[in-house]
Protein backbone atom coordinates (compact mmCIF):
# COMPACT_ATOMS: atom_id res chain seq x y z
CA UNK A 1 0.00 0.00 0.00
CA UNK A 2 1.20 3.54 -0.46
CA UNK A 3 1.88 5.59 1.81
CA UNK A 4 -0.77 8.07 0.64
CA UNK A 5 -3.58 5.38 0.25
CA UNK A 6 -3.34 5.07 3.91
CA UNK A 7 -5.74 6.43 6.61
CA UNK A 8 -9.03 5.76 7.63
CA UNK A 9 -9.32 1.89 6.84
CA UNK A 10 -6.23 1.64 9.58
CA UNK A 11 -7.26 4.43 12.32
CA UNK A 12 -11.25 5.63 12.31
CA UNK A 13 -12.62 9.01 12.62
CA UNK A 14 -15.83 8.73 14.09
CA UNK A 15 -17.66 11.97 13.15
CA UNK A 16 -18.33 14.62 11.34
CA UNK A 17 -15.94 17.45 10.95
CA UNK A 18 -17.34 20.52 9.68
CA UNK A 19 -14.55 23.77 9.58
CA UNK A 20 -15.22 26.13 6.85
CA UNK A 21 -12.10 28.79 4.96
CA UNK A 22 -13.81 31.53 7.24
CA UNK A 23 -13.64 29.71 10.35
CA UNK A 24 -9.86 28.95 9.39
CA UNK A 25 -9.16 32.43 8.69
CA UNK A 26 -10.90 33.56 11.98
CA UNK A 27 -8.53 31.68 13.81
CA UNK A 28 -5.54 33.16 11.82
CA UNK A 29 -6.78 36.88 12.55
CA UNK A 30 -6.69 36.24 15.85
CA UNK A 31 -3.80 34.72 15.88
CA UNK A 32 -1.98 37.58 14.38
CA UNK A 33 -3.66 40.27 16.37
CA UNK A 34 -2.93 38.03 19.83
CA UNK A 35 0.84 38.26 18.49
CA UNK A 36 1.05 42.03 17.81
CA UNK A 37 0.34 42.90 22.09
CA UNK A 38 3.55 41.79 21.99
CA UNK A 39 5.28 43.66 19.73
CA UNK A 40 6.38 46.23 21.63
CA UNK A 41 8.99 43.98 23.94
CA UNK A 42 12.84 44.15 23.92
CA UNK A 43 14.87 43.27 21.09
CA UNK A 44 15.82 40.26 22.85
CA UNK A 45 11.67 39.49 23.42
CA UNK A 46 10.96 39.96 19.90
CA UNK A 47 13.90 37.36 18.32
CA UNK A 48 12.57 34.37 20.34
CA UNK A 49 8.72 35.20 19.88
CA UNK A 50 9.34 35.57 16.45
CA UNK A 51 11.12 32.53 16.59
CA UNK A 52 8.00 30.49 18.13
CA UNK A 53 5.77 32.34 15.44
CA UNK A 54 8.04 31.03 11.88
CA UNK A 55 7.67 27.54 13.93
CA UNK A 56 3.81 27.50 14.35
CA UNK A 57 3.54 28.41 10.58
CA UNK A 58 5.58 25.92 9.83
CA UNK A 59 4.06 23.15 11.73
CA UNK A 60 0.97 24.40 9.77
CA UNK A 61 2.73 23.26 6.55
CA UNK A 62 3.80 20.41 8.29
CA UNK A 63 0.89 19.26 9.32
CA UNK A 64 -1.02 19.71 5.98
CA UNK A 65 1.34 18.05 3.76
CA UNK A 66 1.29 15.12 6.10
CA UNK A 67 -2.69 15.06 6.03
CA UNK A 68 -3.07 14.98 2.64
CA UNK A 69 -0.84 11.79 2.63
CA UNK A 70 -2.62 10.45 4.87
CA UNK A 71 -5.90 11.25 2.43
CA UNK A 72 -7.23 13.91 4.86
CA UNK A 73 -10.36 16.13 3.56
CA UNK A 74 -10.28 19.55 3.28
CA UNK A 75 -12.09 20.12 6.24
CA UNK A 76 -9.89 17.81 8.45
CA UNK A 77 -6.72 19.42 6.97
CA UNK A 78 -8.63 22.98 8.42
CA UNK A 79 -9.03 21.22 11.81
CA UNK A 80 -5.40 20.27 12.05
CA UNK A 81 -3.94 23.77 10.58
CA UNK A 82 -6.11 24.99 13.35
CA UNK A 83 -4.22 22.92 16.04
CA UNK A 84 -0.69 23.48 14.75
CA UNK A 85 -1.31 27.23 14.36
CA UNK A 86 -2.88 26.87 18.29
CA UNK A 87 -0.22 24.39 19.59
CA UNK A 88 2.72 26.90 21.08
CA UNK A 89 0.33 29.57 21.84
CA UNK A 90 1.46 29.65 25.32
CA UNK A 91 5.10 30.08 24.44
CA UNK A 92 4.55 33.70 23.75
CA UNK A 93 3.29 34.59 27.23
CA UNK A 94 5.74 32.27 28.85
CA UNK A 95 8.76 33.60 27.29
CA UNK A 96 7.53 37.70 27.79
CA UNK A 97 7.08 36.99 30.93
CA UNK A 98 9.26 34.24 32.59
CA UNK A 99 12.39 35.18 29.33
CA UNK A 100 12.48 31.19 29.19
CA UNK A 101 11.05 28.65 27.35
CA UNK A 102 11.80 25.66 30.17
CA UNK A 103 8.80 25.01 31.22
CA UNK A 104 10.45 24.27 34.59
CA UNK A 105 11.17 27.71 35.38
CA UNK A 106 7.72 28.95 34.31
CA UNK A 107 4.53 26.90 33.63
CA UNK A 108 3.02 23.96 31.68
CA UNK A 109 3.29 26.19 27.91
CA UNK A 110 0.30 23.54 26.58
CA UNK A 111 -1.78 24.75 29.78
CA UNK A 112 -0.55 28.04 29.72
CA UNK A 113 -1.98 28.66 26.01
CA UNK A 114 -5.08 26.19 26.43
CA UNK A 115 -6.26 29.10 29.00
CA UNK A 116 -5.42 32.25 26.77
CA UNK A 117 -7.34 30.24 24.26
CA UNK A 118 -10.24 29.69 26.76
CA UNK A 119 -9.88 33.77 27.96
CA UNK A 120 -10.07 35.12 24.16
CA UNK A 121 -13.11 32.87 23.37
CA UNK A 122 -11.89 32.18 19.80
CA UNK A 123 -12.97 28.27 19.57
CA UNK A 124 -16.45 29.13 20.72
CA UNK A 125 -17.31 29.16 16.83
CA UNK A 126 -16.71 25.45 17.04
CA UNK A 127 -19.20 22.40 18.27
CA UNK A 128 -17.96 21.50 21.59
CA UNK A 129 -16.55 18.26 19.67
CA UNK A 130 -14.38 20.01 17.69
CA UNK A 131 -13.77 22.32 20.74
CA UNK A 132 -12.41 19.16 22.29
CA UNK A 133 -10.47 17.73 19.28
CA UNK A 134 -8.54 21.42 19.24
CA UNK A 135 -7.71 21.63 23.04
CA UNK A 136 -6.78 18.04 23.69
CA UNK A 137 -4.22 17.63 21.27
CA UNK A 138 -2.54 20.65 22.28
CA UNK A 139 -2.63 20.08 26.13
CA UNK A 140 -0.98 16.28 24.80
CA UNK A 141 1.02 17.45 22.58
CA UNK A 142 4.32 18.52 25.05
CA UNK A 143 3.46 14.84 27.39
CA UNK A 144 6.16 12.22 27.16
CA UNK A 145 3.49 10.15 25.72
CA UNK A 146 0.16 10.12 25.15
CA UNK A 147 -2.99 8.52 27.45
CA UNK A 148 -4.50 5.39 26.43
CA UNK A 149 -8.09 6.27 27.25
CA UNK A 150 -8.84 8.68 24.93
CA UNK A 151 -11.01 8.50 21.61
CA UNK A 152 -9.31 7.40 18.02
CA UNK A 153 -10.20 11.17 16.94
CA UNK A 154 -8.06 12.26 20.21
CA UNK A 155 -5.60 10.76 19.74
CA UNK A 156 -5.38 10.59 15.31
CA UNK A 157 -5.03 14.53 15.83
CA UNK A 158 -2.62 14.46 18.87
CA UNK A 159 -0.14 11.81 17.16
CA UNK A 160 -0.02 14.32 13.64
CA UNK A 161 0.88 17.47 16.05
CA UNK A 162 3.08 15.82 17.93
CA UNK A 163 4.90 14.15 13.95
CA UNK A 164 4.84 17.90 12.61
CA UNK A 165 5.88 19.78 15.65
CA UNK A 166 9.09 17.46 16.33
CA UNK A 167 10.15 17.37 12.44
CA UNK A 168 9.83 21.27 12.94
CA UNK A 169 11.99 21.44 15.93
CA UNK A 170 14.47 18.81 14.50
CA UNK A 171 14.52 21.69 11.70
CA UNK A 172 15.03 24.93 13.41
CA UNK A 173 17.60 23.01 16.35
CA UNK A 174 19.60 20.95 13.00
CA UNK A 175 19.95 24.76 11.50
CA UNK A 176 21.34 26.10 14.60
CA UNK A 177 23.91 23.13 15.44
CA UNK A 178 25.18 23.35 11.84
CA UNK A 179 25.85 27.15 11.62
CA UNK A 180 28.88 27.22 14.05
CA UNK A 181 28.96 31.48 13.08
CA UNK A 182 25.19 31.65 14.61
CA UNK A 183 24.81 33.45 18.08
CA UNK A 184 24.59 31.64 20.72
CA UNK A 185 20.40 31.37 21.99
CA UNK A 186 20.49 30.39 25.57
CA UNK A 187 16.50 29.90 24.87
CA UNK A 188 17.19 27.64 22.21
CA UNK A 189 19.50 25.26 24.31
CA UNK A 190 16.98 25.87 27.45
CA UNK A 191 20.56 27.57 29.16
CA UNK A 192 21.72 24.29 30.10
CA UNK A 193 25.32 23.84 30.76
CA UNK A 194 27.59 22.69 27.68
CA UNK A 195 29.97 19.61 29.52
CA UNK A 196 31.35 16.49 28.88
CA UNK A 197 29.39 13.19 28.55
CA UNK A 198 26.13 12.07 28.71
CA UNK A 199 23.80 11.31 31.56
CA UNK A 200 23.38 7.52 32.61
CA UNK A 201 19.53 7.55 32.65
CA UNK A 202 19.32 9.26 29.34
CA UNK A 203 21.43 6.41 27.90
CA UNK A 204 19.23 3.74 29.47
CA UNK A 205 16.33 5.03 27.85
CA UNK A 206 17.61 4.88 24.57
CA UNK A 207 18.99 2.14 24.36
CA UNK A 208 15.48 0.71 25.64
CA UNK A 209 13.55 2.34 23.24
CA UNK A 210 12.08 5.02 25.69
CA UNK A 211 11.47 8.65 25.24
CA UNK A 212 13.73 10.74 27.33
CA UNK A 213 11.91 12.33 30.27
CA UNK A 214 13.18 16.26 30.22
CA UNK A 215 13.60 15.82 34.07
CA UNK A 216 16.72 13.39 33.18
CA UNK A 217 18.38 16.22 31.06
CA UNK A 218 21.68 17.74 32.27
CA UNK A 219 23.65 19.29 29.63
CA UNK A 220 23.65 20.01 26.41
CA UNK A 221 24.45 16.57 24.89
CA UNK A 222 21.56 14.81 26.82
CA UNK A 223 19.28 17.27 25.16
CA UNK A 224 20.64 16.26 21.73
CA UNK A 225 20.12 12.98 22.46
CA UNK A 226 16.52 13.05 23.98
CA UNK A 227 16.01 14.68 20.59
CA UNK A 228 17.29 12.07 18.90
CA UNK A 229 15.36 9.82 21.01
CA UNK A 230 11.84 11.53 19.63
CA UNK A 231 12.58 8.92 16.37
CA UNK A 232 10.92 6.31 19.07
CA UNK A 233 7.84 8.43 18.64
CA UNK A 234 7.09 9.11 15.40
CA UNK A 235 3.50 7.80 14.50
CA UNK A 236 3.08 8.11 10.33
CA UNK A 237 5.18 6.73 7.49
CA UNK A 238 5.18 9.98 5.62
CA UNK A 239 6.78 11.53 8.42
CA UNK A 240 9.14 9.08 9.32
CA UNK A 241 10.19 9.47 5.24
CA UNK A 242 10.81 13.43 5.80
CA UNK A 243 13.20 12.51 8.60
CA UNK A 244 14.83 10.41 6.72
CA UNK A 245 15.11 12.72 3.55
CA UNK A 246 16.25 15.70 5.44
CA UNK A 247 19.40 13.81 7.74
CA UNK A 248 17.83 15.17 11.05
CA UNK A 249 19.37 11.97 13.11
CA UNK A 250 22.50 12.45 10.97
CA UNK A 251 23.19 16.20 11.82
CA UNK A 252 22.01 15.50 15.71
CA UNK A 253 25.18 12.86 15.66
CA UNK A 254 27.52 14.94 13.69
CA UNK A 255 27.13 17.89 16.26
CA UNK A 256 27.60 15.25 19.60
CA UNK A 257 30.96 14.25 20.64
CA UNK A 258 32.99 11.02 20.06
CA UNK A 259 31.62 8.42 22.17
CA UNK A 260 30.93 4.63 22.40
CA UNK A 261 28.16 5.05 24.51
CA UNK A 262 26.45 7.40 21.80
CA UNK A 263 27.93 5.14 19.30
CA UNK A 264 26.12 2.68 20.38
CA UNK A 265 22.62 4.78 21.21
CA UNK A 266 23.14 6.18 17.56
CA UNK A 267 22.90 2.25 16.06
CA UNK A 268 19.78 1.77 17.64
CA UNK A 269 18.14 5.07 16.38
CA UNK A 270 19.68 4.46 12.80
CA UNK A 271 17.93 0.71 12.82
CA UNK A 272 14.40 1.86 14.37
CA UNK A 273 14.38 4.62 11.70
CA UNK A 274 15.19 1.74 8.57
CA UNK A 275 13.10 -0.32 10.00
CA UNK A 276 9.57 1.41 10.02
CA UNK A 277 7.49 0.16 7.97
CA UNK A 278 3.73 0.75 7.18
CA UNK A 279 2.89 -2.84 9.49
CA UNK A 280 4.10 -1.21 12.58
CA UNK A 281 2.64 2.55 12.50
CA UNK A 282 0.10 3.97 9.84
Amino acid sequence: MHPGEIKKNLITINMKIKITEQNLADIKSWFSAYLNTFREAGSEILDNIKLKEDHSLRVCREIVITGRKLGLNEDELRLAEIIALLHDTGRFEQYARYKTFMDKKSGNHALMGIKVLREAGILEQFSDEVKELIIKPIRYHNCIVLPENETESCLFYSKLLRDADKIDIWYILTAYYKDKSMKKNAALELELPDTPGISEAVYKDLINKRPVNMAKVHNLNDFKMLQAGWIFDINFYPSMELVKERRYLEIIRENLPQSPDIDNVFSHLFQACSHYRLSDRV
